[in-house]
């Protein structure tokens, strides 16, 4: 990511403002830190007090940490606890507020120890929701991601034809991704053919596409940190009625799923609307997932769209909406879109069209 020190300065005010009942934060996640700081390095610790900032790395980083964040005080360590325990002496802070999924129970008791007269805080669960709202910069990012994705797989929707092995596809897609300029892909590109599309995460094999079969492909890239998400199900060769019945009443779920979607809007409701959908056709229990999930930094990240989910769309959040029906043993559809939250409605981020394409040979 590139250095962007008022966006930096601007989620690090946010951060204390709505953090500050600890005199310090530990901020352990690398996407986290990238996100705070600009530093890109997979290992580390950030402590932010009130009016100062110590990015803490092992002798790996401190050479890129210099780089990526001129001007911020590091902080070498050799141990990460010992880094944590002497720099938070040093500052005499009386309580730490620490991300609590990312701290493991040994180094959190080694903590204790290190620091008995502090007081150990988990941060609160709303804290996973401190990057959910993307700025301009950030959106600007993952459009540029989806943009790469969608025109790799336009190149490679040739290839989907009987014979074709699920994996030849997939690393095409990947190389065609990567030639056309993401740093990596989002995850391991999912090719399902046949009876492997009942699977929702299915791993590319050397199953063969077969004429009439549906092929499921989920995929991304990532553009200077950002990821795409997206998943496009197609008919080889011919669909016959229950597919094209099927595959209508997933796509009718995604439509009003999407048209749901605006800010003040519970995440919740977004999947019951698409849940309901397929529940009026007894479909309901072949969707197997939640409808979507946030995309930044991560590929997964907050908010979910998901039965109970009570956390509110805010104007500026990106998330898929990704239902599916999976038959087992015969074949599986999900249609998956990003889209930009807005105040009145959203934006689609992933420009594949949706409808029912049937590749012929």
């Amino acid at each position: 990511m590139r250095h962007d020190s008022a966006a930096c300065a601007a989620r690090m005010n946010r951060l204390r403002a709505g953090f500050s009942e600890a005199d310090a934060l530990l901020i352990l996640g690398a996407k986290n830190i990238r996100y705070l700081t600009g530093f890109t390095g997979g290992d580390g610790a950030l402590m932010v007090g009130p009016d100062w900032l110590i990015l803490l790395v092992d002798g790996r980083y401190v050479t890129q940490a210099r780089a990526e964040v001129p001007g911020m005080e590091i902080f070498e360590f050799r141990n990460r606890v010992e880094g944590v325990a002497a720099v938070a002496g040093r500052r005499g802070v009386g309580s730490v507020g620490f991300e609590s999924p990312l701290l493991s129970v040994e180094e959190y008791l080694r903590l204790k120890e290190a620091l008995p007269e502090v007081k150990l805080r988990p941060l609160p669960k709303g804290f996973e929701l401190f990057r959910a709202v993307k700025d301009d910069g950030e959106i600007d990012r993952i459009r540029e991601a989806a943009r790469i994705s969608g025109e790799a797989l336009a190149a490679v929707r040739e290839m989907i034809l009987p014979g074709v092995r699920e994996e030849e596809i997939a690393l095409e897609l990947e190389y065609r991704m990567r030639r056309g300029g993401a740093e990596q892909v989002s995850f391991e590109t999912i090719v399902a053919a046949g009876p492997d599309a009942a699977l929702p995460h299915s791993t590319p094999g050397r199953r063969e596409i077969a004429d009439g079969d549906f092929v499921m492909i989920d995929y991304g890239a990532v553009c200077d940190g950002y990821h795409s998400d997206e998943t496009c199900t197609y008919a080889v060769g011919h669909a016959s009625d229950r597919q094209r019945e099927v595959y209508r009443l997933v796509l009718e779920a995604h439509d009003r799923a999407i048209r749901a979607v605006r800010a003040g809007v519970s995440c919740g409701e977004i999947d019951r609307i698409a849940r309901a959908c397929l529940a009026e056709a007894g479909m309901a229990g072949y969707f197997s997932h939640g409808t979507g999930h946030g995309v930044g930094l991560d590929v997964h990240e907050a908010p979910r769209l998901a039965s109970g989910r009570e956390e509110i769309l805010q104007a500026g959040m990106v998330v898929t909406v990704e239902p599916g029906v999976y038959l087992p043993g015969v074949w599986g559809i999900r249609i998956e879109d990003t889209v930009l939250v807005k105040q009145e409605g959203c934006e689609i981020l992933t420009r594949t069209s949706k409808e029912l394409a049937v590749i012929e040979h």
